[in-house]
């Protein structure tokens, strides 16, 4: 199931902009159900990732766990709600608001749930200094030659670019899965191309050589998520003006 925001015309007040946070945070922690930690590590196959605005450039190429997804995804909405509140107040864009934790820090299932309610409480108190009358007028762009952005778009570019990562989260954890259950000893007995080559009488879980590499078979079982529309991004890549870095 893929979360998608109401549209624009029904989100022109800051007070229908709560919902919306509530239900992509609800539904990413819905994604963490069942996983253990070792999923949050676990590095998927992703021959599409790319990352021009990495902290290195070793990092520009490799595919994103679950802990960086979630780091990254949260940074750019808090950066967009933050930037929306002064819009809204009527103070001029006047650059970047951004911090994001460093991804390798991220390495548990309890961490993942933790950063996601601080940034639902932090996003839903940036919501709380709009004035009564919030200045739409006023407006910015996210990057040059993008369009025009008020309080609300601005805010809502940032639950947009979080709601097409969740089809990310839900790819990664497939993948996790599988390789979780690849380790496992009933499916080494009863999978054959688990099974050392020259194969006698079945080994035992110890003894077993697993020759199938944990990405081998989980982009034909859990293919990466088709983007939805053109302003969808490929799984664990970026848009080229990174708007949201």
């Amino acid at each position: 199931m893929t979360y998608v925001l109401p549209a624009d015309d029904a989100l022109l007040t800051q007070q229908a902009l709560v919902r919306p946070t509530n239900e992509i945070l609800n539904e990413a922690r819905r994604l963490l159900r069942g996983c253990k930690d070792a999923d949050v590590i676990f590095v998927p196959m992703d021959p599409q990732a790319r990352d021009s605005a990495a902290a290195s450039a070793e990092e520009m190429g490799i595919a994103w766990t679950l802990g960086h997804i979630i780091a990254h995804m949260t940074a750019s909405a808090e950066e967009n709600a933050a930037l929306a509140a002064e819009l809204a107040r009527g103070v001029s864009y006047h650059g970047r608001s951004r911090y994001e934790i460093p991804w390798q820090m991220v390495t548990t299932v309890q961490q993942c749930r933790s950063r996601l309610e601080e940034s639902r409480r932090m996003r839903l108190a940036s919501l709380g200094m709009w004035p009564e009358r919030p200045d739409l007028s006023l407006t910015n762009a996210l990057w040059d030659g993008a369009p025009e952005y008020n309080a609300i778009k601005r805010y809502l570019a940032g639950l947009r670019h979080e709601a097409e990562h969740l089809d990310q989260i839900r790819d990664v954890v497939a993948q996790a899965r599988t390789y979780r259950r690849h380790q496992t000893w009933w499916w080494r007995l009863f999978h054959p191309r688990a099974r050392p080559k020259e194969s006698g009488p079945l080994p035992g879980a110890d003894e077993t050589e697993l020759l199938v590499a944990h990405t081998e078979g989980v982009a034909e079982a859990n293919p990466a998520p088709a983007p939805v529309d053109a302003n969808a991004l490929p799984t664990g890549s970026e848009p080229s003006d990174q708007a949201d870095r």
